[in-house]
């Protein structure tokens, strides 16, 4: 296992909206024997609201700074000890502080999944506010990318089959 992660035994998945992260990041926890997170569902949790309901009524600002304390918290909880996979939200890896927060306590894994497969799992949700519009959500896909592409490691997603990136990542230099 690499220095880095020994340090701070955290593993970050990021990705766009619906690219896997959470049934990934689950599976990877099991197989590590490590605790999961998934940061907007915590977020969910200790808010009594959902992510769409803190946008629309709080707006956008209010939920980054929300998320941004949140990913602290977590990244605390790993510094003392505890080995987690945290399924990060879509946005929240390309936010600055986020990304250093994030950049020396664990690793980064960006789950790479392409735009028509994001498409088609997210006409089976109506629960995401930035996958309202689909013009302004292809320009949001495309320019997160540059900020996905920080990440540590990146695994590209070839098909459904959550279990064939969980084995990809596990044959990361990074174990």
């Amino acid at each position: 296992m690499i220095l880095k992660l020994k340090r701070t035994p955290g593993i970050y998945l990021v990705g766009f909206m619906a690219s896997g992260k959470s049934t990934i990041g689950r599976m990877l926890a099991d197989e590590l024997g490590w605790s999961f997170a998934d940061l907007d569902e915590d977020i969910e949790t200790r808010h009594g609201a959902t992510i769409s309901d803190i946008f629309d009524k709080q707006g956008e600002t209010e939920f980054r700074r929300i998320e941004t304390s949140e990913i602290a918290a977590l990244v605390r909880t790993i510094e003392r000890g505890r080995p987690m996979v945290v399924a990060l939200g879509g946005g929240a890896f390309v936010q600055e502080a986020n990304f250093e927060l994030l950049e020396n306590n664990g690793i980064s894994v960006w789950i790479d999944c392409p735009f028509p497969i994001i498409c088609e799992r997210v006409e089976k949700a109506s629960h995401r506010p930035l996958a309202r519009d689909p013009e302004t959500f292809r320009e949001l896909y495309e320019k997160r990318r540059a900020g996905y592409g920080r990440a540590d490691y990146r695994i590209e997603i070839t098909c459904d089959d959550p279990g064939v990136a969980v084995q990809s990542i596990l044959t990361l230099p990074i174990f």
